[in-house]
Order: structure tokens, then sequence, then C-alpha cells
């Protein structure tokens, strides 16, 4: 295993024990809003903060994105230059379902070398799984390797979706209402790294995402592609990481998802 993927593997480690111990006790949870339906808690903090000790010790000269504290600079490195090594962490994904005791959240932390992400960690501290891949190395559960599905029938799929109305009623006239009611059943897990791992490990025979962000995709994205899937934008393309705009599925089922919505 690559050594900055174990030291990751620690750093997740650290931040699941602060999660747990907090999952025991939410009535004193301090929660605030970032925006509407948007929330953060002093444990989405604490759990970036040991993160972030825990690589930028290992690592000084390492830069990072992060959900809750934004950019932090590598050494020597300019505003707007690529980072040498950059890590993105999302270090509560699922802060609505958490703060509701609901256990569909996770810990997310990937690292890009030059812009290209090269190691991913997806720690699931409810259930201790931990999701890991690194580029050429194929992708694991807990040390077991991972396949996407081996579906081929669309209308037997389980999709997850994070897109206008995929939590409530959606508009006839949205592009991803054919998508999503002609596969066998479409889900809103509420934790876009969830998903993205649950498709890697065949859970989910695939996933679409509006407007996310990197930390969002950074790792799931790797563990999709590692295990045997596809991942792009609406048109197919690479440009996904910097739209939020998403297909993350089988090979089968990623061509029949993307004709549905250029449908």
């Amino acid at each position: 295993m690559h050594p900055m993927l174990n030291t990751a593997i620690k750093a997740a480690r650290r931040a699941g024990a602060i999660i747990n111990r907090a999952s025991l006790d939410l009535d004193r949870l301090q929660v605030a809003r970032k925006g509407p339906r948007d929330y953060v808690t002093e444990i989405d903090r604490a759990a970036e903060e040991a993160i972030v000790d825990v690589l930028a010790t290992a690592y000084p000269e390492h830069g990072f994105l992060c959900e809750e504290s934004g950019v932090q600079l590598a050494q020597g490195q300019a505003e707007g230059e690529v980072a040498e090594f950059q890590w993105i962490i999302d270090p509560l994904d699922g802060t609505t379902n958490f703060i509701h005791g609901f256990p569909t959240y996770a810990i997310s932390i990937a690292l890009a070398q030059r812009g290209q992400v090269t190691q991913a960690v997806i720690y699931d501290p409810s259930r201790n799984e931990l999701f890991t891949a690194s580029r050429g190395g194929g992708a694991f559960l807990n040390d077991r390797r991972v396949r996407v599905s081996g579906q081929t029938r669309y209308h037997d799929a389980l999709l997850s979706a994070h897109v206008p109305g995929s939590g409530g009623p959606m508009s006839t006239a949205s592009p991803f209402a054919r998508m999503l009611s002609e596969c066998a059943s479409a889900r809103r897990m509420g934790s876009t790294v969830l998903e993205l791992a649950y498709v890697a490990t065949g859970r989910l025979d695939g996933f679409c995402g509006v407007n996310l962000k990197p930390w969002d995709l950074a790792a799931g994205g790797l563990l999709v592609l590692e295990a045997g899937g596809l991942i792009g934008d609406f048109d197919g393309e690479q440009s996904w990481m910097n739209t939020g705009n998403v297909l993350a599925a089988t090979p089968k089922m990623f061509t029949q998802m993307l004709g549905y919505l250029q449908d």
C-alpha cells in the first residue's frame, strides 16, 4: 500500500473516532447553517482539523482544499498555481443525516498530484467500512478488491441521484425525470461520497449529481474508475470535477444514462 494512502487512512480513522463519539450524544451538538438546508457542526470542524493535523505533520509541504477551511497553499505555491500535492478533504459528508442520527455519512480524503487524483480514502465510521484506491492499483473495501456491478438491464438498475427534485416531486420537464423513472428504483442517500463508493462496490449501478464540489467527487471518482466504472459530465467528457455535474456508473449503465440526458 502506498505510504501516502496509509497516512490518509490514519487521518480518516482519527476523524471517524471523533464522529463516532459525537454520535452518542447528538442532543449536545451545536449546529449552524451555511445556507438553505446546508448545515455545519463543530464535529465537521473538529474532524477536519484532525485530518489536516495528521496529513500536515507527515507532509508539511503539501497543500489542502477542505470543505470547511477552504484552500491552504502548499509551501512555495503561488496563488492560482496548481500544487504538486494537494489533499482534498470532506470531513463529514452527510451532515444533515448525522445531526438526525441517520447513519449514512462518511469522511472523504483524496490526494491530487498536479491536479490528478492518485490516492483515495472514503471511511464510513458508523459501519467501519473503509474504501480505498490508488491510481492503477484497483479499488478496495476493507482490503477486499471490489468491482462495479455486472448489471446490464437498465430497467433492473438501482440508481442514486443528487439532482434538482430528487428529494421530492420532480417536474416531468426535468431532463432527469425519465432517466430516474425508467430504472428499477432511485435513491437519494444524502452522502455523495458514499453513493460513489457504493457504485464502486456494486451496491448501486449508477449515480447522477448536479452542482457538486471537488471534495464530494475527488475520492469517489477514483474509486469508481479503479473498480472498472466510468465517470464523466453530462456530455460524457472529463470536466466533471470543475462543473460538479457528474454521471458515474458501470460502463453499460453509463452509456444508457448519458443517452437519457442527451435525448
